[in-house]
C-alpha cells in the first residue's frame, strides 16, 4: 500500500490511502469516502483513477473506531454480514466531522492545490450528502447514498456544489425513497441530480455484480467534468 496520511479526530487518530498525480504541479485533493467494506482494493482503485486524472486522492478508513485498517471483499457472505454490522453501529455525526477533518487536512497537503472535493459510494454516498449538508468543501459527488431519504430535510443546508447519481432499480433505495430525495432536492439550485433507468445499487462499483459499464462511464464522466469546473 502506498504511504498514506494521518489525520486528528476528537477522539484519536486514522489514517488515509493517498494516490498522488505523476506530475509536479500544485494538484486539488479529492476525498474518497468507502462503502462499507473499507478502504479496501475497489476504493483504492477509484482513488488511483482519481490520481491518474491529475488529482491527489485521499481515502480515509471510517470505520477506524471499530477496526482501524479494515479491507473487505464484496465477494464474501460473511464480509457483507460484517460490513452491514459496522454500518448500523457507525456513528454518522462522528463520521462527518471525521470527513471535515480530511478536507481541511487535504487543504494543506504538500502539493496540494488547496481546492477540496468530497465523493463516496453507498455509505460513502450518504456521508458526502451528510457533509455537503453540515460542512464546507469545493465541491461534492455522492453516487447512490443509502439511507440519504431519512435526512432528506438536510438538503436545504447544502451550499457548495453536489452532484448526485441515482440508481432508480436501486434495491437499497426504493421508489418512494427515490421520489423523496427528489423533492428534496429540487428545492436547492446548488443540488444536480441524475437518475440511471435499469441500474442497481452500486452500479458504478469496478468488477461488481451489478456494475453496469455504460451508466458508470455516463455517471463518472459527469463527475470528472463537474470536479474540472469547481476544482480548477
Amino acid at each position: 500500500m502506498k504511504p498514506g496520511i494521518t489525520i486528528q479526530a476528537e477522539d484519536g487518530t486514522f489514517n488515509c490511502y493517498v494516490a498522488r498525480p505523476a506530475g509536479a504541479a500544485a494538484a486539488p485533493v479529492v476525498v474518497v469516502l468507502q462503502e462499507i467494506f473499507g478502504v479496501n482494493a475497489g476504493i483504492r482503485s477509484i482513488a488511483d483513477s482519481y490520481a491518474a486524472f491529475g488529482y491527489i486522492a485521499v481515502a480515509p478508513d471510517l470505520f477506524w473506531r471499530a477496526e482501524p485498517g479494515l479491507d473487505m471483499s464484496e465477494a464474501s457472505e460473511g464480509d457483507w454480514a460484517k460490513g452491514f454490522a459496522l454500518y448500523s453501529a457507525y456513528d454518522f455525526d462522528k463520521g462527518v466531522r471525521d470527513i471535515a477533518a480530511t478536507v481541511a487536512a487535504a487543504r494543506t497537503l504538500p502539493g496540494a492545490s488547496g481546492k477540496v472535493a468530497v465523493t463516496g459510494y453507498c455509505l460513502g454516498g450518504l456521508l458526502t450528502y451528510l457533509t455537503a449538508a453540515r460542512s464546507r468543501a469545493d465541491a461534492f459527488v455522492a453516487y447512490y447514498g443509502g439511507g440519504t431519504e431519512k435526512f432528506a430535510a438536510e438538503a436545504v443546508n447544502v451550499q457548495d456544489p453536489l452532484l448526485y447519481h441515482l440508481a432508480e432499480e436501486d434495491e437499497y433505495i426504493g421508489k418512494e425513497a427515490q421520489a423523496t430525495i427528489k423533492a428534496a432536492f429540487s428545492g436547492n439550485p446548488n443540488i444536480e441530480l441524475h437518475s440511471y433507468p435499469g441500474c442497481n445499487h452500486a452500479f458504478a462499483r469496478p468488477g461488481g455484480n451489478h456494475y453496469d459499464n455504460a451508466a458508470a462511464e455516463l455517471a463518472n464522466g459527469r463527475t470528472v467534468a463537474f470536479f474540472k469546473q469547481h476544482l480548477s
